[in-house]
């Protein structure tokens, strides 16, 4: 139980009313009396009503006692808010500290002071993993890799050889990181070349060649990935992740990226090999990053929308293929304007036609 008191503090909030005793948090219309609602705006004011709560967090001039509430807490920022919450009644992975039986460790690993490994992991040889780091059931740490401190790998991560990870890293079930990068050549130029002259000739192609990757994965502190997101070792040099950077679900991020410290990468977003994320950048779902292109820091690019090139410091980009904010808007307005337009035209009378 969490006592609204110290909820309040932790959240940097200012608590009116009783000091409830509170067991965790649920939305207005089915709070019970022993959690508190989560009732942020006036909009949610007739669901809470309809709910058992004593206690909610309100909109920061609300009148918590015309809403029937023993007490509450009253938040300028909701959504900020909304992550301290979380953070206070968050359930972490039931894992027992030290190592499970089922669990195989490379004798010269090195493992840190309070760290969990749960059923079925794998540590290959040289590996550090930090002081308190937890590994949950079928996770893989392959040779020479290093984690930092608090680290937590979800069931089934994959970690290969040679990656490295700062502190506090979080990885989802089933994020890949440190796979061979997707990098192909032919002994002489091949269709891909060839598409790029605009003629593509007629005959039989020559196999792929593969081209290793020899780079690794560097990623900074406080970096989280999501569930089956993929992260491409590096050609030659490593692929690199900066502090604080967050990535969705299902992201692809090829070999040799570099992305920035402080970024936001949405679920299906795929960033092609050698392109350049800089800091604080956003990447809306399902965005497309082509190969070499560069980012500059504070880019905004919205959901479905596809870069091929260059992108300057904040800028906002939108559309197949991307093109600026303002440009897009002109175009798509113009679109739709385009079938008055026709059926405006349909309408003149043709010249030279009879009476």
């Amino acid at each position: 139980m969490v006592r609204l008191s110290d909820l309040a503090a932790a959240l940097g909030a200012e608590a009116v009313g009783v000091d409830l005793d509170l067991r965790g948090a649920a939305e207005p219309g089915s709070a019970g009396p022993d959690e508190i609602a989560l009732a942020m705006q006036p909009a949610f004011a007739e669901a809470l009503c309809k709910g058992g709560a004593r206690a909610a967090i309100l909109w920061p001039d609300a009148d918590w006692r015309a809403l029937g509430l023993e007490g509450a807490i009253l938040a300028p920022r909701p959504r900020y808010v909304l992550a301290g919450v979380t953070r206070v009644f968050e359930r972490p992975p039931e894992l027992a500290s030290g190592v499970h039986p089922s669990a195989v460790i490379d004798p010269s690993a090195e493992i840190g002071e309070g760290v969990a490994i749960g059923a079925f992991v794998w540590i290959g040889a040289r590996v550090r993993l930090g002081a308190g780091a937890r590994v949950l059931s079928h996770g893989s740490i392959a040779e020479d890799a290093v984690l930092g401190a608090n680290a937590l790998l979800h069931a089934g991560v994959r970690i290969g050889a040679r990656v490295r990870i700062g502190a506090r890293f979080v990885a989802q079930p089933g994020a890949v990181i440190g796979a061979d990068g997707f990098s192909y050549v032919t002994p002489s130029p091949g269709v891909v070349e060839e598409a790029r002259t605009g003629v593509i000739s007629a005959g039989e192609r020559e196999a792929y060649v593969r081209i290793n990757s020899l780079g690794a994965v560097v990623i900074g502190d406080d970096v989280e990935v999501g569930a089956n997101a993929c992260i491409d070792r590096g050609t030659i040099a490593d692929t690199t992740v900066g502090d604080g950077t967050k990535i969705d679900n299902l992201v692809m991020i090829g070999h040799n990226v570099q992305v920035g410290r402080g970024c936001l990468l949405c679920g299906h977003t795929g960033i092609a090999g050698s392109a350049v994320i800089g800091d604080r950048s956003v990447l809306g779902g399902r965005a497309s990053i082509a190969d070499h292109a560069v980012l500059g820091r504070n880019v905004v690019i919205t959901g479905n929308a596809a870069v091929s090139g260059h992108v300057p410091d904040g800028r906002i980009m939108m559309g197949y293929p991307g093109v600026k904010r303002d440009e897009f808007i002109a175009m798509f307005k113009a679109l739709r304007r385009l079938p008055r337009l026709l059926a405006a035209q349909k309408a003149v009378p043709k010249s030279g036609a009879s009476d």
